[in-house]
């Protein structure tokens, strides 16, 4: 048995953090869904420019859209509809096959509206009625400002994917949105079926206190987090709260785990996939992530079984000088900032494609 097979076993699903138009038609992403057990994918600005800027997929298409006078930002949400429509397409059977549980793909709202709650629903609920298929999340920062835009957005009936989450705290805020969205519908009748994953980032952690902790606690940081965040989230599951919506027909809103790719090259380059086994969860991996699992990686236990010293861990981590909840902070904003960036190049990639393919014409 495959190890991919091995955590769809136990619970868990896995989703490919990656989306090229070569990954589609070449038959790849579908045969990671018929042999590496992939049920979802993710995308983000970062993933599209590399995808854009590394190939020629996309220069016909860009070609057409210079020659209609579309915007920049304009054309790469008309890529974006083509390719996350097609993903989504290839996963509709898995969506159809467990309830709507899995079977989902993301797309990112612009992220130079991370910090604006009115444009972010606005640009959500037109993105999801742009792309007509119910298995597509759009993707939303969990910042202060996302947090009251994951309310709308639940509220207007969009599935929604929070994304930048960080730490228990910023979790359960997230988490308090989605509930506050589902009880708002259930107050004026509508179907509180709407879904929604929150994603925690676990490998930035660790890169963030490598040079702050002692080397006993360098590339643990991040796992303590995650099994923090995953009690609070078997916690929020088992309220009262929770229990009202649920005889309502709300789903959970799963929690997802990203960035699970390993950035120290002296440690395993599965060992966030090992450490964040766990029932009714999300691991979304990069490719190359994914493909070393298949071929070398274990499943030991769950989460909530193995290794779970989490509070020992933070407490070591807390002596040592780290202050955890601004840091989350911090890295909440970097992650926000970073994202910016990666969708400024983005669209100046585009802008560049297009330019090339007027000046030919």
């Amino acid at each position: 048995m495959r190890a991919t097979q091995a955590l769809a076993d136990i619970g868990q699903s896995l989703w490919l953090d990656n989306i090229t138009r070569d990954l589609i038609a070449s038959g790849t992403l579908k045969r990671y869904i018929d042999e590496l057990s992939v049920t979802g994918l993710t995308s983000n600005p970062s993933i599209f420019d590399h995808a854009i800027t590394k190939g020629r997929a996309y220069d016909v298409t860009l070609q057409s859209y210079a020659s209609l006078g579309l915007s920049d930002e304009d054309a790469f949400f008309e890529l974006a509809a083509e390719d996350i429509g097609a993903a989504a397409d290839l996963f509709r059977p898995v969506y159809d096959g467990t309830g709507g549980i899995d079977g989902w793909v993301s797309l990112e709202v612009s992220p130079l509206l991370a910090y604006d709650t009115v444009k972010t629903v606005t640009q959500a609920e037109a993105l999801y009625a742009k792309l007509g298929r119910p298995n597509v999340f759009i993707k939303i920062p969990g910042t202060p400002e996302g947090d009251a835009a994951i309310e709308e957005t639940i509220f207007a009936g969009v599935p929604v994917n929070v994304t930048l989450l960080f730490s228990q705290a910023q979790y359960r805020k997230a988490a308090d949105a989605y509930f506050r969205g589902l009880e708002r519908r259930l107050a004026t009748g509508l179907d509180v079926k709407v879904s929604s994953v929150a994603s925690l980032f676990v490998s930035r952690w660790d890169k963030a206190t490598h040079d702050k902790v002692a080397t006993p606690l360098q590339n643990r940081v991040g796992i303590a987090i995650a099994q923090e965040v995953y009690r609070a989230y078997r916690e929020l599951l088992k309220s009262d709260r929770w229990a009202r919506l649920a005889r309502a027909g709300a789903v959970p809103q799963r929690l997802l785990w990203a960035s699970t790719g390993t950035k120290d090259p002296s440690v395993s380059d599965v060992l966030y996939v090992e450490a964040l086994a766990a029932p009714d969860t999300i691991n979304t991996l990069p490719e190359g992530t994914l493909l070393a699992f298949a071929t070398h990686g274990q499943v030991r236990g769950t989460l909530g079984t193995v290794g779970n010293d989490a509070d020992a861990i933070l407490d070591q981590v807390t002596r040592a000088g780290v202050d955890i909840a601004k840091l989350a902070s911090e890295l909440q904003t970097e992650g926000a900032t970073a994202f910016e960036g990666s969708w400024k190049s983005l669209i100046a990639s585009i802008h560049a494609r297009m330019m090339a393919c007027r000046s030919v014409h």
